[in-house]
């Protein structure tokens, strides 16, 4: 059977595509920011709290105290990249989505288990050290499980010529398990969420260092010391990614095509920056650094994804059909949207550190 017979007629779109790409990248960026900073920081905080001895204090207040917000955060940010990726590949997306049904839908109820377990973790401070491991690992376990489903379907809309086991597993429980890249995508983006993780500790550590906290020297060395092994550890698992990559596409970037080339080595220097302020603990060089770095690393992804799908669709395919009266009300949400996520966030700040 032919798979292009199996993918579906995209729908129109209100404006051109690269409008819905810009979008789509930056709000992907930002989402990318929270979601590591929210599994990164909960797995530094587990295995803290493995080391702890029983009597000694929780060892993590500072994570337990900001996870629940990342979450909230991660999820929020991650609505968009979503909606945008369903306006450019819909018909891709939703497809995949119909063949691992079953546990696509389990993740509303994996998320709300894992959120709650996060705000249990915060209140168990006073709690034996096995309740809080307890409450912490059920919301780890959950967070790694949703983010291996996501890369399941990720992995799953690129690979049209998979779809037809829709006709031997149509009951919705199929997971990409023999895809090449599963593997190493996975762990290459987990490990960058403990080196993002560790990075966000140290930035909350070096403004506590401004307030005269006496062990927020300590903290930031840990914080910076985590990005730095982590991001070593990223670029091992990076390689491996790329070259498991199909040959047509992984050659793009290591010179078969200037852009992606480009892209890709300008990211190894952001690394390799990375590495150099870690090391030296410099935060916010180092922080710039892994921003650029992640920025050009879902550029890459986006040129890669369309790579994969280049002998199907590319987005400058989708029928325009110009409707400005919801595109506008549409950005004045959008506005008002960011407006409110600041006003809170600067009220969060202003809560005393032994209310939140």
């Amino acid at each position: 059977m032919d798979p292009a017979s199996l993918i579906p007629t995209p729908d129109t779109i209100p404006a051109p595509w690269w409008f819905f790409e810009a979008l789509l990248l930056l709000t992907f960026f930002v989402h990318l920011l929270f979601m590591n900073a929210m599994l990164g920081t909960a797995m530094i905080a587990l295995v803290r709290e493995m080391r702890a001895q029983p009597n000694d204090p929780p060892p993590c207040r500072d994570i337990a105290n900001t996870l629940p917000y990342t979450i909230a955060f991660a999820v929020n940010f991650g609505v968009a990249p979503l909606l945008f990726l369903q306006v450019l590949y819909g018909h891709f997306i939703y497809t995949s989505s119909i063949l691992m049904g079953v546990y696509w839908l389990s993740i509303i109820g994996l998320l709300i288990l894992a959120y709650y377990s996060a705000y249990l973790y915060k209140m168990a401070a006073d709690l034996p050290p096995i309740t809080r491991k307890r409450a912490l690992g059920t919301s780890l376990v959950l967070l790694l499980t949703i983010a291996f489903l996501f890369v399941n379907n990720i992995t799953l809309m690129q690979t049209p010529h998979i779809w037809p086991v829709y006709f031997n597993r149509p009951d919705g429980t199929f997971l990409n398990l023999a895809d090449p890249t599963l593997l190493s995508r996975y762990l290459h983006f987990v490990v960058a969420s403990v080196a993002t993780g560790g990075l966000f500790l140290a930035i909350l550590a070096s403004f506590r260092q401004k307030k005269g906290d006496p062990g927020a020297a300590g903290q930031l060395r840990a914080g910076m010391q985590w990005f730095t092994y982590a991001t070593v550890v990223q670029i091992g698992t990076g390689i491996p990614f790329l070259f498991s990559m199909p040959k047509e596409v992984h050659q793009l970037f290591v010179g078969g095509a200037l852009l992606h080339t480009t892209f890709f080595l300008v990211s190894l220097i952001t690394a390799f920056f990375c590495l150099y302020y870690g090391n030296k603990e410099k935060v916010w060089p180092a922080t710039f650094a892994m921003a650029a770095t992640i920025f050009l690393m879902v550029l890459v992804r986006d040129l890669a994804r369309q790579a994969y799908l280049a002998k199907y669709f590319h987005p400058s395919d989708l029928e325009v059909v110009p409707q400005m009266s919801p595109l506008f009300l549409f950005l004045v949400i959008l506005v008002i949207g960011v407006a409110v996520v600041v006003y809170m966030l600067r009220l969060a700040a202003r809560v005393p550190e032994e209310v939140r």
